[in-house]
């Protein structure tokens, strides 16, 4: 117990540091975790959360007998998987290429503009778009033009996936580049230096300095995607898809559904139950990923 209690007197100061976010995550997100409860109940206002009566599994049944819940969850997880994996070869691969670059001038404004994508709402983007290629866009207007039939996305079921994920890499690639941006400049210049004196060329530097060097934040910032690998980005996908049925048929996911339900049939325990079906299978998910990182090396893990 003096031991102890002669570490906390040492690390007075960092403990203080570590009390706002203990606070944020024990009332943002432990206290909520009550609200389990409603997933199991006929949730009414009147008798709130606690007093609503009890249906069991009713509101997971309602879920799975639709039959659309499966279809549901796999285009959360693949959508993600793409997301994950394309993502992780732009992010690094642009923070490897601006790393390289001598002008200081031509650096910066191309980080900058990498980076400015992901300061832009979906709302914004999907007026954009709709803009650009609807039927009534400005693409049409100069095919048009040139006598050609104009056409639109928004009609074209089989091309959305590619879409969603360019639309993905292109507004959400800069902030990742940053973070391997930030990574690399924390790599000793000394081996760098090493390894340039000794003739190695750019590629040689980058294949077995810079890139093995990068091995533990891209650890790190995979597994914490593949822990919300089945939740769906519902901004990007309602702003982009909206409540067209045609698109829905490829671009419909979990949190989407789900939204559209609670329009149409105001059952907070349904949402709740959806949730809770989201949350078990991402908590499986980054178990199952970090015990196969600590497998292949304990380093790299996140507990």
């Amino acid at each position: 117990m003096n031991g102890f209690l002669k570490k906390v007197k040492k690390n007075k100061t960092l403990l203080m540091m570590l009390v706002p976010p203990v606070i944020f995550v024990i009332v943002f997100s432990y206290i909520p975790m009550a609200g389990i409860v409603v997933a199991f109940k006929n949730y009414n206002y009147y008798d709130g959360f606690f007093r609503s009566p009890w249906v069991g599994f009713d509101n997971f049944r309602y879920l799975f007998v639709t039959g659309k819940i499966w279809e549901l969850t796999r285009n959360t997880l693949l959508y993600n998987m793409a997301f994950i994996f394309f993502g992780l070869i732009f992010e690094v691969g642009f923070a490897l290429i601006l790393s390289e670059m001598t002008g200081k001038i031509f650096k910066k404004t191309a980080q900058g503009l990498i980076f400015l994508p992901y300061f832009i709402s979906w709302v914004v983007v999907s007026t954009i778009m709709l803009n650009i290629f609807g039927q009534n866009g400005i693409l049409n207007s100069i095919l048009g033009a040139f006598g050609i039939n104009g056409f639109s996305i928004y009609q074209q079921v089989t091309i959305w996936p590619v879409i969603m994920l360019l639309v993905r890499l292109w507004k959400q690639t800069g902030y990742g580049t940053v973070v391997y941006l930030a990574a690399i400049a924390g790599i000793s210049q000394e081996m760098t230096e090493a390894a340039q004196i000794d003739g190695a060329s750019v590629w040689q530097r980058m294949r077995y300095i810079t890139v093995p060097s990068l091995k533990p934040t891209i650890f790190i910032m995979t597994l914490l995607a593949v822990g919300n690998i089945f939740r769906g980005d519902f901004g990007m996908f309602y702003q982009l898809v909206g409540s067209n049925q045609l698109l829905l048929q490829s671009s419909d996911v979990i949190d989407t559904y789900v939204y559209r339900s609670l329009i149409t049939t105001p059952n907070i325990g349904m949402s709740t139950a959806a949730g809770l079906f989201q949350s078990v299978l991402c908590f499986a998910t980054i178990c199952t990923a970090n015990y196969i990182v600590k497998r292949i090396d304990p380093d790299y893990t996140l507990f």
